[in-house]
C-alpha cells in the first residue's frame, strides 16, 4: 500500500503552527502535579502551544520509572484548562488509546519500541477506528525505512488523515556521542518517497545531551523538518527520566530564539547561480558513473581469472590495502575517512557481489 497524499496531510500541521518552526515541549514523564503545572505554565509564556508529557513509559529495564500511569492525565487535563495547550502523550497499546482519549488528549504518538513491533501498531491502529486525531509516528529503534513506513501505514489505514513522522534517531551498538545516532539519510529518503507527510525531529532523544539540542535542531531546520520535539523540565536536574537531555524553559527559549529558519527557494532571489552548480554538478555525476562503470569492467575481468585459477573473492590484504591508499589520497583532497570509506566500502561490495556472479556460474 503506498501513503495516499490528502490536504488533510499536506495542511494539518499549519492547523497549530502558530509560531515557526512546529514546537512540541515538555517533561520526559509527568512526575507530580506541581512539575506538570510548573513546565507547562513556563512552555506557554514561550508561546509553546502543543505539550508533551510521559504519562506510560516504556524502559529497558524493569525497575526504572515508569510514569505515574493513569493518574497524571487529569494534571495533563489541569493543563489543557489553564494554559489553553493542546496535549501530547505516547501510546504503547489500545489500553492505553482508551485512557487518552477518554481524558480528551489532543494528539497521540507512537514509540520507537512499539513502531518496530507491527502486532503493537495494528492494535493501536484497530482502536483508531472511527476517531478523528492527530497521530505521529516516531521511528522504529532499528534503521529499517520499510517498518516505519509500514507503521505510518497501519494508523492511515484505521482512517487517520492527520499523521506525522517522528526521527529520534536509531539505536546502534558501542559508544558514540550521541544517544541514538541520527542517520538523516533515512528521514531524508522518507521525505523522497513520501514529499506530504511531515517530519518532526526529536533531538532530545538523538543527542542524550542537552548540550547537542541546539546543533541537532538546527540540522534538522537545514534539511527543512517541520518541527521539534524537544523535552523541557522545570528542574532538569531533578528529573525522574533522562536527567542528562532534558532542558530548562529558559534554555528553551534560548535555542529557538537562535534557530535560522532557512527556504528552499528565498523570495525575490535569483537562482540562476545555483542552477550553473547543479548543472556542473549534474555533468560530473555522469563522468562519476562512467568512471565507476570502467571500473567495474576490471572488476569482470579480475572474477574471470579468479575463477580460472581457482580463487577467493575476498583478498583481505587487498582491500585494506585500497583502504589506506584512498585514505591518504582523500586526506590530500580535503574528503574525510569517514567519506572515502563510505564511498569504497560501497563499490567492495558491489565489486563482491559481480565477482560471485562469475564465481557460481
Amino acid at each position: 500500500m503506498k501513503i495516499k497524499k490528502s490536504r488533510e496531510m499536506n495542511n494539518w500541521l499549519d492547523d497549530f503552527k502558530l509560531n515557526h518552526p512546529f514546537v512540541i515541549a515538555g517533561p520526559c514523564s509527568a512526575e507530580t502535579k506541581e512539575q506538570v503545572l510548573n513546565t507547562a505554565h513556563q512552555l506557554k509564556e514561550l508561546g509553546i502551544n502543543i505539550y508533551r508529557a510521559g504519562v506510560w513509559k516504556p524502559r529497558t529495564r524493569p525497575n526504572l520509572f515508569e510514569g505515574v500511569g493513569s493518574k497524571s492525565l487529569e494534571w495533563l487535563k489541569q493543563v489543557k484548562k489553564e494554559t489553553g495547550m493542546l496535549i501530547a502523550v505516547e501510546v504503547a497499546n489500545k489500553q492505553h488509546v482508551y485512557e487518552a482519549l477518554k481524558s480528551d488528549i489532543d494528539i497521540l504518538w507512537i514509540g520507537a519500541r512499539t513502531s518496530a513491533n507491527p502486532f503493537s501498531v495494528q492494535e493501536i491502529a484497530d482502536s483508531l477506528k472511527g476517531i478523528d486525531i492527530p497521530i505521529l509516528v516516531k521511528n522504529p529503534i532499528n534503521p529499517d525505512l520499510e517498518l516505519w513506513i509500514g507503521a505510518i501505514e497501519r494508523i492511515q489505514q484505521s482512517g487517520i488523515t492527520r499523521i506525522a513522522a517522528i526521527h529520534r534517531g536509531f539505536s546502534s551498538y558501542g559508544t558514540t556521542k550521541f544517544r541514538n545516532i541520527p542517520q538523516w539519510q533515512i528521514p531524508i529518503e522518507l521525505k523522497r518517497r513520501i514529499p506530504q507527510l511531515p517530519i518532526i525531529c526529536d533531538p532530545s532523544h538523538i543527542g542524550g545531551t542537552r548540550e547537542l539540542i541546539t546543533t541537532i535542531s538546527q540540522k534538522a531546520m537545514d534539511l527543512d523538518m517541520d518541527g521539534l520535539m524537544i523535552e523541557a523540565h522545570c528542574n532538569p536536574l531533578e528529573a525522574w527520566s533522562d536527567v542528562n537531555q532534558q532542558i530548562t524553559p529558559k534554555h528553551l527559549k534560548k535555542i529557538l530564539k537562535e534557530l535560522v529558519r532557512r527556504k528552499i527557494k528565498p523570495d525575490n532571489v535569483s537562482l540562476s547561480d545555483l542552477e550553473d552548480l547543479r548543472h556542473r554538478i549534474d555533468k560530473h555525476d555522469k563522468e562519476l558513473l562512467t568512471i565507476l562503470a570502467d571500473r567495474m569492467s576490471c572488476v569482470i575481468e579480475i572474477g574471470n581469472y579468479k575463477k580460472k585459477n581457482q580463487m577467493t573473492i575476498l583478498q583481505t590484504n587487498r582491500w585494506n590495502e585500497i583502504l589506506q591508499s584512498r585514505f591518504i589520497k582523500g586526506r590530500s583532497l580535503d574528503l574525510s575517512d569517514e567519506f572515502v570509506k563510505s564511498i569504497f566500502k560501497s563499490i567492495h561490495q558491489e565489486s563482491i557481489n559481480k565477482q560471485e556472479l562469475i564465481l557460481n556460474s
